[in-house]
Formats: C-alpha cells, structure tokens, sequence
C-alpha cells in the first residue's frame, strides 16, 4: 500500500467508517458497532480458570519507564505511572514493568532492578498501584497483579554512559552489524546462562516477598528470553533444538517453583516476528525517515534467525513453534499468556503499529491497521487452539477511539481473554473503565501514536506521553526532546 492511502484514525469519527475503511484494505478487524455498559459488557466480565481469577477483561501491559534510580529503585515518577496503571481499574497488571534481574542485564541505565536493595521500592510501587485501585473503584477483589522479569540480552545498556553493551546467544548476520559485533565478540557461555537462569529465580523469590501474585519471564521483543527461541544456530545446550531452545524457560520455571512455592508464572511471547527493517535510503529525507523495508535477507535462505516465522520467506509468519511452546507451557502448568510480536529496535511496525515512527524508526511500510490484524489473528488463532489458557491480546493502542469496540467484539467473540493496554495507559488509563460506566470517551487524552514515548528514552530521557500528559509536556525533558526531534 502506499503511503498516501494511510487515513488517520481520528479522522474517521464513526465506527461505521472505521469498520468501512477495514473492509477496504481486505483485514478482519473484529468490530462492535454498539458499546455495551455496565455487568453487560464484555469487558467487564470476571475470568476464572484453573484457580486465577480475574475480575474484568482489562489488562495493562509492562512498560519501561526508563525513570528509576541508578541503584534500580523506583522514583516518584515510577510510582505515579503504577498508580495510574491502578486507576485504570484494569484487574490483570501483567508485569507492571520490564524489571531486569541482574545489573548487566539492564536495558537502561535507569531501568528498575530486581534485588535485596529494592525489594521495599518494588514493594510500594505494587502498594500504591492497589490503594489507587482501591479508591478508585472501591474494591481490590480479584485484582491480579505482576512483575515482568527480564534480562535485555542484546539490548542491554546498563551503565550511566549509555552506550551498549551486548550479550548475545549467536550470531545474527544482520543484527550483529547493525550493532558492531566483530566475528570474535564473546557469546554468553552455558555457564552464564545458568548464572542468569538463577537470577531470575532470586528475582522471583524476591516479587512474591514483595507481595506480587505472578511473575512474567520474558520471551518477547528481542530480548534474551526472545533471542533463546530463536537461537537454531547455538551449540551445546541451549541452541539448536526445540528442546534446547527451551530449556531455559524449562529451567527457570524449575527453579522459581522450588525457591518461591506459591507463585504464579506468566510468559510473555512475541508469536511471530520478521526480517529486520531499515528506513528506505531512496526516499529518506533530512530529519524525515523513508518508510521501512526489509534488510537484504535472500542470501540467507533458510532463514534461521527467527522464532515463529516461515524459514523459506522469513517475512510470513508461521505459527507451528509458536503453538509447539503453548504446548510447552501446559505442560508446565503456566496459564498465563500474553501474546505479541516483533521486537522495537528492528520492525516497530510489528510490534507497535503507529502512524508516526520513533527516531530510530520509519515510516509506515504498510498501514498500521495491517500490524494490530497481523496481532489480533495470531491471538484468535493461538486462543482456538488452546482454550484453557488464559490470553491476553495485545497491539489495541494504535485503534485509539475505536479500540472499545475492537475490544469488545474480540472478547464477546472468545477471540481472546483479555485485552491488554500500552501506550494508551500513559495518558488515558480510564478509558475502558469509562466505556464499561457509561461516560463519553475524553477524545483529546486519546493517544494517537506519537511515539515519543518511544523516541525519548531512544535519547535517555524517561518515557511518558509527552504531547498529552502535562506531567511530562510540561518538564525540562520535553524541551531537551524538543531539540532533539529539530536536530539541534
């Protein structure tokens, strides 16, 4: 599709003409045209499986602050984002946020961090997210509440300087340039993967002393746990092989259920991903990104450095693995799902469709309609096939006033078990909740994929919603942003 034909959402107004503009570019989107209120409404039903149980279909999704202290301890800033996260009377917060389990393993210098010396400030932070929720509507009862455990493999930058500071499984041909790994730069060896494995059963340990009701161990955006499934190329134990691809997440589960009896577990997975993309050199522009294009990958046919794609055309999604690790996952009595796709740093397109690109980003290959139908499908096929799991959709922000009526015709279809929220909690974590109490939908707290929450923190800066939220708007930052965006 080419770019003049992307409509933006907001100007469409009526869902007959979202649901009109759906049917043209050939995508199911499943879409409610009336919103139901009150215990009528979809979103509103409790969920009881297995033993979890949930009081509404909301979920709010882990997001990095990039706003904690140096040490890993959370701000005042981190504790007003979880309080919102409270208010937005969600019942499932599943992980709250991207939490790193060891130093190294940090993907900023200011990402929260699991440890003896932040156990109390992990601890209020869920503390105050729950008395928000409380005073908000007036019961904690069935409120869900998680820690997303994490280590950013590839992606760490740890330390104040901010520059990166890599720990890799294999060798990616397109990844390892982008990042300037030389043929010789060191793989994480089996014995620092089971060092790894370890923390994040001490960080486990750690979330139910805190009070937390699950943990999330990550396998999604490009991450190490991601980076494991994907490892085909890796010798010895943790590469090659389905089995050994997994064995991390078989071995960490092992651990956390030994050391911290009781607690829940979750797994956040990307279910498919896709080649790396680049801004289009041909048509890139100063301070103007061309729209994406995929990286050269036809001299590496078959593809072996993805999970959840079709190796011959690594563009196309395939879901034979991604079914094989749900299965993987009842076996190992994980009910908890959160499905979604793609990696931030390589093909945002995927995996947070919006009509404006982050600063490292592009612009939209496609519309970004095509990226949340690409989501909504592989969780309805994946839900289909595993219906005592309990999953959570992700990829809803970008339909900004339309996602109720997504939302709700997905859950009202058993396309999915809970609709989770990102970037829309960062300046309107009420909006489901007012759509289930009958109040109109506050348009101009709507987000509409700016993505400067993504571009701040690109450049260090904390990540928030910086042309809606006065919190943000407002502050120093949002001048230094400003100056970075002109290119000054």
């Amino acid at each position: 599709m080419s770019e003049a034909k992307i409509l933006s959402l907001g100007g469409l107004r009526e869902v007959a003409r979202f649901q009109d503009y759906v049917v043209s570019l050939g995508l199911a989107i499943p879409c409610d045209g009336e919103l139901l209120r009150g215990s009528e409404s979809p979103l509103a039903w409790p969920l009881e499986r297995h033993g979890i149980r949930i009081g509404n279909r909301i979920a709010i999704q882990p997001m990095e602050g990039w706003d904690g202290t140096l040490d890993g301890n959370p701000t005042a800033s981190t504790i007003r984002r979880w309080r919102r996260f409270g208010r937005s009377g969600a019942k499932l917060i599943w992980g709250g946020e991207a939490v790193a389990v060891r130093p190294d393993g940090r993907a900023n210098p200011n990402q929260l961090l699991a440890g003896a010396h932040t156990r109390d400030g992990l601890a209020r932070l869920r503390e105050a997210l729950v008395d928000e929720h409380r005073c908000t509507t007036a019961s904690d009862e069935n409120l869900l509440v998680g820690l997303q455990l994490t280590h950013a493999g590839r992606y760490s930058r740890p330390n104040a300087d901010g520059r990166p500071e890599p720990r890799i499984l294999y060798r990616h041909p397109i990844l390892d340039r982008r990042l300037g790994l030389t043929a010789d730069y060191p793989l994480l060896t089996d014995g620092e993967v089971r060092e790894i494995i370890e923390d994040f059963c001490h960080a486990a340990r750690l979330a139910r002393d805190a009070g937390f009701d699950f943990v999330d161990i990550k396998h999604c955006h490009g991450y190490l746990g991601h980076e494991f499934l994907s490892a085909h190329t890796r010798e010895g134990a943790y590469g090659g092989s389905f089995e050994n691809r997994t064995r991390f997440l078989r071995e960490v589960v092992e651990g956390i259920r030994s050391s911290a009896p009781g607690l829940k577990i979750g797994v956040r997975v990307s279910a498919f991903d896709t080649v790396p993309f680049l801004p289009d050199p041909v048509r890139t522009r100063p301070g103007k990104p061309g729209p994406g294009i995929p990286e050269s990958f036809e001299k590496l046919i078959p593809y072996r450095w993805g999970f959840g794609v079709n190796p011959q055309n690594p563009r196309e999604a395939d879901l034979t693995e991604t079914a094989r690790f749900l299965t993987l996952l009842e076996e190992l009595e994980i009910r908890l799902v959160n499905i979604t796709a793609g990696c931030p740093y390589y093909n945002p397109h995927i995996q947070r469709p919006a009509f404006y690109p982050p600063s490292d980003g592009y612009r939209p290959p496609e519309d970004p309609l095509c990226g949340v139908a690409k989501q909504l499908e592989a969780t309805r096929c994946l839900k289909a096939k595993f219906p005592n799991l309990v999953i959570v959709g992700s990829a809803y922000s970008y339909l900004q006033e339309f996602l109720p009526h997504v939302a709700q015709a997905a859950i009202r279809r058993g396309l999915v078990d809970s609709v989770g929220l990102g970037r829309m909690v960062l300046t309107y974590p009420e909006l489901l909740r007012d759509v289930i109490e009958g109040h109109p939908l506050q348009r101009k707290r709507i987000c509409r994929t700016f993505s400067d929450c993504t571009t701040a923190p690109r450049h260090g800066l904390p990540s928030g919603c910086y042309p809606l939220d006065r919190y943000y708007k407002d502050s120093d930052y949002a001048i230094h942003l400003r100056e970075i965006k002109s290119g000054r």
